[in-house]
């Protein structure tokens, strides 16, 4: 094959030598605009695992590479005069240029072809000229090809909000060292880490509007360096800031990270009969924010990649060969750049965590990503988690007003306790409100009191009932239980009584009206789709239809039905309190009535309940202060809201955290963040904890305890939530209908079986698991190839 790779960074390189390795018979040249062994940047960094990769695919140029990296295991950060250190990271740092330098010299060895100087403005008269069987346009961010053919890559590239510089210096940091300053126009990051034997990476990082009030886009670069030298004095210990473009004026050289996502990355070209793909590869084809170290790795990853599609599938059918790069890899991708978009938006809104503690701020920013985790943390450091998790657990019982229990091992953070006015709970674990569809003219019954008293009975710190409804004709379907007459307080009374006799949780009722989404049959029979018979009237905040041409049309509510509606929820919430319910929660999202008022996609109302914000929130309030009026004092009420529609023209998670601060102005004690539900139109971004984003920014920026919802399934997931201050609380739903004991599990498979309220009829199970647990760990050990002397040694360290 005749192979022009069109850019010499990282990607075009790798992927010439891997492929001359393979076959010495391809013709492989790249083409760089630079001159020979001329590079410019400072260092890179790589994780453990993609030197593995590398070593795998080319041992020659990973031997060279790891004899040049600067290696550190530990992450330093520094906030507020604290410096908090974290273990076992397992990094390495190389100058750019050396890396470069390394790989053009490997490509001259297998006998690639290297042009320098050549700036490639016409990829195509390029392809002709070498008769090219296949083009790679690893030209980085700013691609010339891939502007010629954007049509084809359909690229999305945004420009991000903060603004960095990057620098060096030869003050040698001994770990990878974040440290964040404050000034009068805001606040500034360092990311600095050492990749040679005498000089450091130092990035900085800050918004753009703080970057202006500074006045660094006025600066010249002397300047601007000064300004940062004087900032961050203290941990440069007299070093100079460095650059390596000093002809730059401020405004030039602090650039926003361009975010670049390709639809596609392989384009066709003709010439004659023969048909030439051009392949996007590294930067050219996608980015990952720095804060994560990834721009380089993809690049060599991608190379990687389509050299073992070829290997795989030989170099025959070239279609199916880009068709299995595209696919396989655009996947990886979307993996990093989703966790790169979390860190970056971290870093971009790091004044959203500055009221957190050192301690937290610091884990906090190390699991920002939502790809490293607690358990994680606890494999590469257990000395800092052990601490990290004693000081949790010492702020925890301290809020909630109980003494810490003896031991030296403090509880993982989803079982430490939690209180809310006066209830508190034994752990932050929560079973979600689940419809049942099981009720009978609203009555719950014995289903009711097996399912809701089998998950107390499981452990959870706090159970909801389902959403129940404040009339008959605000029920979702007729199986939905309701608060509206003697009957109903009766059996709920049974329920809630059954609950405190005989565990520590906390039971909590839901009350909502089911607003354009009412009288449909129960799930199994068909959601969301209309009663064949004894159908009743529905409202809404406007005229709607919920399945277009399906559903039964809401009417809009006048005042008088505004009215009698808010006494429907008042009534239900004295007989809630009757019942002996510990909390309340308003049912204010997911398309309901009073979901209906807050989005504007189903509020098109002209009075003063509709238009702004404010004014789509006034009925909710309403409602909610009405409530809060009758409820007990002692007694908390939570507000569940879709914090976003997933459509366009609905609510944003801008909005939400409007919606959030007026509720807490109210004197809602606690936000439930949830989303979507409100339109059959939505388009939703699913994945493990995708609501968590939301929770974090309502708690953080609103300064309002949250819950957490939404694929949330490990225990893992709980701890890491609660640990970083994303959520103070995490509910889940579907892992609790599989296992109504999900909460005894999970904290017996950490070893706490004490730290969770197990009835005293089931002690004798709760023996035989422990047995099982341990027996398990020693099956385990022993596949590890451990002796029994270290088996016994691990499990008493444990």
């Amino acid at each position: 094959m005749n192979i022009v790779c069109i850019g010499g960074g990282p990607a075009g390189l790798y992927f010439a030598l891997l492929m001359k390795q393979r076959n010495p018979g391809h013709q492989v040249v790249v083409i760089e605009r630079n001159r020979p062994y001329d590079t410019f940047g400072w260092g890179v960094v790589f994780s453990d695992q993609t030197l593995g990769n590398l070593v795998n695919a080319d041992e020659t140029t990973a031997r060279s590479i790891l004899q040049s990296f600067n290696h550190w295991d530990d992450i330093d950060v520094h906030f507020k005069g604290d410096t908090i250190t974290s273990g076992g990271h397992g990094f390495c740092g190389i100058g750019r240029k050396r890396l470069l330098n390394i790989l053009q010299a490997r490509c001259e060895a297998l006998g690639v072809q290297l042009v320098f100087e050549t700036d490639v403005l016409d990829d195509q008269e390029i392809a002709a000229r070498y008769d090219a069987d296949l083009v790679v346009a690893s030209d980085g961010l700013n691609s010339r090809v891939r502007t010629r053919y954007q049509d084809t890559f359909q690229p999305d590239i945004e420009s991000r909000y903060c603004r960095f510089v990057w620098l060096g210096t030869k003050k040698l940091f001994p770990a990878f060292t974040f440290a964040f300053e404050e000034t009068e126009h805001g606040w500034f990051q360092a990311h600095a880490y050492q990749y040679d034997g005498d000089t450091s990476t130092f990035i900085i990082e800050t918004p753009d509007d703080v970057w202006q009030r500074a006045g660094l886009d006025t600066m010249s670069q002397a300047e601007a360096i000064a300004f940062c030298e004087k900032l961050f004095a203290k941990y440069l210990d007299g070093q100079p800031l460095l650059s390596n473009s000093p002809h730059l004026r401020g405004s030039a050289n602090w650039i926003r990270f361009p975010r670049i996502v390709c639809g596609s990355w392989v384009h066709w070209n003709t010439f004659g009969d023969k048909k030439v793909p051009v392949v996007l590869m590294g930067d050219a084809a996608h980015t990952a924010h720095f804060s994560i170290g990834s721009g380089t790795k993809l690049a060599l990853e991608d190379a990687i990649e389509l050299a073992q599609c070829f290997d795989r599938q030989g170099d025959g059918n070239l279609e199916n060969i880009l068709a299995n790069y595209e696919a396989s890899r655009s996947i990886e991708v979307l993996k990093i750049q989703s966790a790169a978009r979390n860190s970056m938006e971290w870093f971009e809104h790091v004044d959203r965590y500055v009221g957190l503690d050192p301690e937290q701020f610091a884990y906090s920013m190390l699991t920002r990503s939502q790809r490293l985790s607690h358990d994680n943390l606890r494999v590469r450091d257990p000395a800092y988690v052990a601490r990290y998790e004693q000081w949790i657990a010492d702020r925890a019982y301290r809020q909630a007003g109980l003494p810490k229990p003896a031991g030296d091992v403090a509880p993982p953070p989803m079982l430490t306790p939690f209180k809310l006015r006066d209830t508190v709970l034994a752990n932050r674990i929560v079973v979600s409100p689940m419809a049942q569809y099981s009720a009978k003219d609203g009555v719950p019954g014995d289903y009711h009191l097996v399912h809701l008293g089998s998950r107390a009975m499981g452990g959870a710190g706090l159970v909801f009932a389902e959403m129940t409804c404040v009339s008959a004709d605000a029920r979702i379907t007729p199986g939905c239980p309701g608060l509206y007459t003697p009957e109903h307080t009766a059996a709920w009374k049974r329920i809630v009584d059954f609950v405190h006799a005989n565990t520590q949780a906390k039971i909590a009722v839901q009350l909502g009206h089911a607003g354009a989404k009412g009288s449909t049959r129960v799930a199994w029979e068909g959601t969301d789709k209309p009663l064949v018979t004894g159908n009743w009237p529905l409202v809404s905040a406007s005229e709607t239809q919920y399945l277009e041409g399906v559903s039964q049309v809401a009417f809009a509510a006048n005042r008088g039905d505004m009215a009698r509606i808010k006494a429907d929820f008042v009534r239900s919430t004295i007989a809630a309190a009757e019942a002996g319910f510990d909390w309340l929660e308003l049912h204010c999202a997911h398309g309901y009535l009073l979901s209906s008022f807050i989005s504007p996609l189903t509020n098109q109302r002209d009075d003063d309940y509709g238009g702004s914000l404010e004014n789509r929130c006034r009925y909710p309030l309403e409602v909610f202060a009405a409530i809060r009026e009758v409820w007990p004092a002692d007694k908390p009420i939570s507000v569940r809201i879709s914090a976003h529609d997933w459509a366009d023209g609905g609510i944003t998670p801008d909005d939400a955290v409007a919606i959030a601060r007026l509720f807490k102005e109210a004197g809602a004690d606690m936000l439930d963040c949830s989303s979507g539900q409100v339109t059959k139109l939505e388009k939703p971004v699913y994945g493990r904890m995708f609501q968590t984003p939301f929770s974090d920014r309502i708690r953080n920026e609103v300064g309002i305890p949250t819950i957490a919802v939404g694929a949330i399934f490990e225990a893992d997931h709980v701890n890491s939530i609660i640990a970083a201050g994303r959520a103070d609380l995490c509910a889940l739903a579907r892992p609790h209908l599989a296992d109504p004991a999900w909460t005894q599990h999970e904290a017996a498979k950490l070893g706490h079986f004490d730290n969770v309220g197990w009835p005293k009829q089931y002690y004798a199970g709760k023996q035989q698991l422990e047995r099982n647990l341990e027996r398990e760990k020693q099956v385990a050990a022993q596949s590890a190839g451990l002796t029994p002397q270290q088996i016994a040694a691990r499990l008493l360290a444990e």
